[in-house]
Protein backbone atom coordinates (compact mmCIF):
# COMPACT_ATOMS: atom_id res chain seq x y z
CA UNK A 1 0.00 0.00 0.00
CA UNK A 2 2.67 2.32 1.09
CA UNK A 3 6.55 2.07 -1.22
CA UNK A 4 9.10 4.57 -0.09
CA UNK A 5 11.75 5.20 -2.10
CA UNK A 6 15.16 6.34 -1.23
CA UNK A 7 13.84 9.09 0.52
CA UNK A 8 15.62 12.12 1.90
CA UNK A 9 14.96 14.78 4.95
CA UNK A 10 17.55 17.22 5.75
CA UNK A 11 17.30 20.13 7.56
CA UNK A 12 20.27 22.28 7.03
CA UNK A 13 23.04 19.83 7.69
CA UNK A 14 20.82 17.54 9.83
CA UNK A 15 19.95 14.21 7.67
CA UNK A 16 17.03 13.45 9.71
CA UNK A 17 15.69 10.32 6.75
CA UNK A 18 18.93 9.91 4.73
CA UNK A 19 18.27 7.34 2.14
CA UNK A 20 15.08 4.90 3.14
CA UNK A 21 13.42 2.87 1.29
CA UNK A 22 10.45 0.49 2.91
CA UNK A 23 7.20 -0.90 1.90
CA UNK A 24 4.26 -1.02 3.69
CA UNK A 25 1.89 -4.20 2.90
CA UNK A 26 -1.92 -3.77 2.76
CA UNK A 27 -3.47 -5.04 6.13
CA UNK A 28 -0.61 -5.27 7.45
CA UNK A 29 0.42 -4.02 11.08
CA UNK A 30 3.98 -2.69 10.83
CA UNK A 31 5.91 -2.16 13.79
CA UNK A 32 8.36 1.17 13.44
CA UNK A 33 11.22 0.90 15.78
CA UNK A 34 14.69 2.18 16.68
CA UNK A 35 16.49 4.85 19.10
CA UNK A 36 15.71 8.11 19.45
CA UNK A 37 16.66 10.95 17.08
CA UNK A 38 16.58 7.58 14.22
CA UNK A 39 14.11 10.06 12.03
CA UNK A 40 10.89 7.58 12.28
CA UNK A 41 8.43 10.73 13.54
CA UNK A 42 10.51 12.46 10.41
CA UNK A 43 9.47 9.88 7.92
CA UNK A 44 5.78 9.78 8.97
CA UNK A 45 5.90 13.15 8.63
CA UNK A 46 6.88 13.20 5.16
CA UNK A 47 4.71 10.56 4.21
CA UNK A 48 1.73 11.78 6.05
CA UNK A 49 2.55 15.38 4.02
CA UNK A 50 3.84 17.70 6.65
CA UNK A 51 7.08 17.94 5.44
CA UNK A 52 7.94 18.22 2.04
CA UNK A 53 11.04 15.65 1.46
CA UNK A 54 13.96 16.76 0.13
CA UNK A 55 14.46 14.06 -2.51
CA UNK A 56 12.89 10.59 -2.83
CA UNK A 57 9.13 8.99 -3.72
CA UNK A 58 6.37 7.74 -2.18
CA UNK A 59 3.69 6.34 -3.33
CA UNK A 60 0.37 5.02 -2.11
CA UNK A 61 -1.65 2.44 -4.24
CA UNK A 62 0.84 2.74 -6.57
CA UNK A 63 0.07 6.82 -6.58
CA UNK A 64 3.10 9.95 -6.36
CA UNK A 65 2.00 11.48 -3.24
CA UNK A 66 5.02 13.42 -3.12
CA UNK A 67 4.08 16.96 -2.01
CA UNK A 68 0.43 16.38 -1.60
CA UNK A 69 -0.66 17.88 1.41
CA UNK A 70 -2.41 16.61 4.96
CA UNK A 71 -6.07 17.27 3.77
CA UNK A 72 -5.06 15.88 0.32
CA UNK A 73 -3.97 12.28 1.69
CA UNK A 74 -6.57 12.55 4.29
CA UNK A 75 -9.36 12.64 1.46
CA UNK A 76 -7.35 9.48 0.23
CA UNK A 77 -7.55 7.72 3.34
CA UNK A 78 -4.05 8.29 4.71
CA UNK A 79 -4.60 9.80 7.97
CA UNK A 80 -1.64 10.26 10.93
CA UNK A 81 -2.33 10.84 14.71
CA UNK A 82 0.25 12.03 17.16
CA UNK A 83 2.34 11.32 20.25
CA UNK A 84 0.21 14.18 21.96
CA UNK A 85 -3.37 14.12 20.66
CA UNK A 86 -4.95 16.81 19.34
CA UNK A 87 -8.47 16.66 20.19
CA UNK A 88 -11.28 19.56 20.21
CA UNK A 89 -11.06 19.77 24.29
CA UNK A 90 -13.99 22.30 24.76
CA UNK A 91 -16.27 19.28 22.53
CA UNK A 92 -17.57 16.32 23.89
CA UNK A 93 -15.96 13.22 22.76
CA UNK A 94 -19.42 12.29 20.46
CA UNK A 95 -18.94 15.97 19.23
CA UNK A 96 -15.20 15.29 18.35
CA UNK A 97 -16.13 12.40 16.02
CA UNK A 98 -18.85 14.60 14.39
CA UNK A 99 -16.47 17.22 13.25
CA UNK A 100 -14.22 14.66 11.16
CA UNK A 101 -15.83 14.20 8.37
CA UNK A 102 -15.17 16.49 5.72
CA UNK A 103 -17.18 18.67 3.76
CA UNK A 104 -20.28 18.81 5.34
CA UNK A 105 -24.00 20.85 4.94
CA UNK A 106 -24.04 22.92 7.68
CA UNK A 107 -20.39 24.20 6.87
CA UNK A 108 -21.88 26.50 4.31
CA UNK A 109 -24.07 29.63 5.56
CA UNK A 110 -26.75 28.94 3.15
CA UNK A 111 -27.33 25.75 3.85
CA UNK A 112 -27.94 26.26 7.33
CA UNK A 113 -30.36 29.23 6.67
CA UNK A 114 -31.99 27.63 3.40
CA UNK A 115 -31.49 23.78 3.48
CA UNK A 116 -32.28 23.12 7.21
CA UNK A 117 -33.66 19.69 6.64
CA UNK A 118 -30.54 18.72 5.24
CA UNK A 119 -28.56 19.53 7.50
CA UNK A 120 -30.57 18.14 10.22
CA UNK A 121 -30.55 14.75 7.99
CA UNK A 122 -26.52 15.05 8.23
CA UNK A 123 -26.08 15.12 11.41
CA UNK A 124 -28.28 12.55 12.05
CA UNK A 125 -26.52 10.57 10.04
CA UNK A 126 -23.24 11.57 11.91
CA UNK A 127 -23.99 11.06 15.24
CA UNK A 128 -25.28 7.40 14.77
CA UNK A 129 -21.93 6.76 13.05
CA UNK A 130 -20.31 8.35 16.07
CA UNK A 131 -22.08 6.38 18.57
CA UNK A 132 -21.88 3.03 16.49
CA UNK A 133 -18.07 4.19 17.18
CA UNK A 134 -18.18 4.80 20.40
CA UNK A 135 -19.59 1.62 20.85
CA UNK A 136 -17.10 -0.22 18.91
CA UNK A 137 -14.05 1.28 21.37
CA UNK A 138 -16.16 0.57 24.32
CA UNK A 139 -16.12 4.33 25.13
CA UNK A 140 -19.96 4.85 25.83
CA UNK A 141 -19.45 6.35 29.18
CA UNK A 142 -17.61 9.20 28.35
CA UNK A 143 -19.70 10.05 25.18
CA UNK A 144 -20.49 12.78 26.54
CA UNK A 145 -17.94 13.72 28.50
CA UNK A 146 -15.59 17.00 26.78
CA UNK A 147 -12.31 15.62 25.73
CA UNK A 148 -10.18 17.84 27.75
CA UNK A 149 -11.21 15.57 30.62
CA UNK A 150 -10.45 12.37 29.02
CA UNK A 151 -7.06 10.41 30.27
CA UNK A 152 -4.41 9.90 27.89
CA UNK A 153 -5.53 6.43 26.79
CA UNK A 154 -9.22 7.48 26.61
CA UNK A 155 -7.82 10.26 24.28
CA UNK A 156 -5.80 7.93 22.08
CA UNK A 157 -8.66 5.90 21.58
CA UNK A 158 -10.86 9.02 20.97
CA UNK A 159 -8.13 9.91 18.23
CA UNK A 160 -8.48 6.25 16.91
CA UNK A 161 -11.82 6.53 16.68
CA UNK A 162 -11.43 9.75 14.52
CA UNK A 163 -10.03 7.82 11.65
CA UNK A 164 -13.44 5.26 11.55
CA UNK A 165 -15.38 8.41 10.67
CA UNK A 166 -13.94 8.38 7.37
CA UNK A 167 -13.03 5.67 4.86
CA UNK A 168 -9.50 5.51 6.05
CA UNK A 169 -6.86 2.99 4.37
CA UNK A 170 -4.03 3.35 6.20
CA UNK A 171 -3.09 5.13 9.22
CA UNK A 172 -0.17 5.87 11.39
CA UNK A 173 0.02 6.19 15.12
CA UNK A 174 2.85 7.82 16.30
CA UNK A 175 3.83 6.51 20.39
CA UNK A 176 -0.16 5.22 20.77
CA UNK A 177 1.17 3.84 24.00
CA UNK A 178 2.58 7.13 25.15
CA UNK A 179 1.31 8.50 28.67
CA UNK A 180 -0.84 5.04 28.72
CA UNK A 181 -1.74 2.79 31.52
CA UNK A 182 -1.16 -0.94 30.77
CA UNK A 183 -4.95 -1.27 31.17
CA UNK A 184 -6.19 1.10 28.67
CA UNK A 185 -3.19 0.01 26.32
CA UNK A 186 -4.79 -3.33 26.00
CA UNK A 187 -7.80 -1.64 25.14
CA UNK A 188 -6.36 0.44 22.75
CA UNK A 189 -4.56 -2.40 21.59
CA UNK A 190 -7.70 -4.74 21.13
CA UNK A 191 -9.15 -1.42 19.36
CA UNK A 192 -6.04 -2.10 16.70
CA UNK A 193 -6.26 -5.28 16.00
CA UNK A 194 -10.47 -5.32 15.49
CA UNK A 195 -10.00 -2.59 13.05
CA UNK A 196 -7.59 -4.36 11.21
CA UNK A 197 -8.96 -7.86 11.09
CA UNK A 198 -12.53 -6.77 10.88
CA UNK A 199 -12.30 -3.59 8.90
CA UNK A 200 -9.31 -4.34 6.58
CA UNK A 201 -7.32 -1.08 8.49
CA UNK A 202 -3.23 -0.89 7.68
CA UNK A 203 -1.34 0.54 10.29
CA UNK A 204 2.06 1.83 9.97
CA UNK A 205 2.88 2.27 13.94
CA UNK A 206 6.26 4.08 16.01
CA UNK A 207 6.22 2.44 19.11
CA UNK A 208 8.88 1.97 22.33
CA UNK A 209 7.14 -0.83 24.27
CA UNK A 210 8.34 -3.80 22.97
CA UNK A 211 5.53 -5.78 24.13
CA UNK A 212 3.03 -3.55 22.54
CA UNK A 213 4.83 -4.14 19.10
CA UNK A 214 5.31 -8.08 19.74
CA UNK A 215 1.34 -8.17 20.17
CA UNK A 216 0.30 -6.70 17.47
CA UNK A 217 2.98 -5.74 14.72
CA UNK A 218 4.36 -8.20 12.04
CA UNK A 219 6.45 -6.95 10.15
CA UNK A 220 9.14 -5.08 12.45
CA UNK A 221 11.34 -2.64 10.70
CA UNK A 222 13.88 -0.83 12.64
CA UNK A 223 15.32 2.40 11.91
CA UNK A 224 18.81 4.10 13.20
CA UNK A 225 20.26 7.15 11.73
CA UNK A 226 17.68 8.05 9.14
CA UNK A 227 17.56 4.48 7.29
CA UNK A 228 16.28 1.22 7.28
CA UNK A 229 18.57 -1.38 9.25
CA UNK A 230 16.77 -4.25 9.52
CA UNK A 231 13.00 -5.54 8.59
CA UNK A 232 11.65 -8.77 10.11
CA UNK A 233 9.79 -10.35 13.03
CA UNK A 234 10.07 -9.25 16.09
CA UNK A 235 12.07 -12.03 17.49
CA UNK A 236 14.12 -11.46 14.38
CA UNK A 237 14.72 -7.94 14.95
CA UNK A 238 15.48 -7.81 18.61
CA UNK A 239 18.13 -10.49 18.66
CA UNK A 240 20.12 -8.50 15.20
CA UNK A 241 23.01 -7.60 16.06
CA UNK A 242 22.51 -4.05 14.56
CA UNK A 243 19.38 -3.25 16.14
CA UNK A 244 21.41 -3.93 19.45
CA UNK A 245 24.49 -2.03 18.91
CA UNK A 246 21.90 0.81 17.65
CA UNK A 247 20.34 0.69 20.92
CA UNK A 248 23.05 -0.13 23.74
CA UNK A 249 25.88 1.44 21.56
CA UNK A 250 27.31 -2.25 21.05
CA UNK A 251 27.04 -5.33 19.64
CA UNK A 252 26.90 -9.05 21.24
CA UNK A 253 30.09 -10.00 20.96
CA UNK A 254 30.78 -7.18 23.00
CA UNK A 255 27.90 -7.86 25.63
CA UNK A 256 27.85 -11.26 26.70
CA UNK A 257 24.20 -12.83 27.42
CA UNK A 258 22.79 -9.48 25.46
CA UNK A 259 19.90 -11.36 23.34
CA UNK A 260 17.24 -8.48 23.06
Amino acid sequence: MIRVENLHMHFGGIRAVDGTSLKIAKGSITGLIGPNGAGKTTLFNVIAGHYTPTSGKVFLDGEDIGGLKPHDLFNKGLLRTFQIAHEFSTLTVRENLMMVPPNQSGETLWNAWFKGAKVRAEEKRLKEKADEVIEFLEITHVADELAGNLSGGQKKLLELGRTMMVDAKIVFLDEVGAGVNRTLLNTVGDAILRLNQERGYTFCMIEHDMDFISRLCDPVICMAEGKVLVEGTIDEVKNNEQVIEAYLGTGLKNKPGVTA
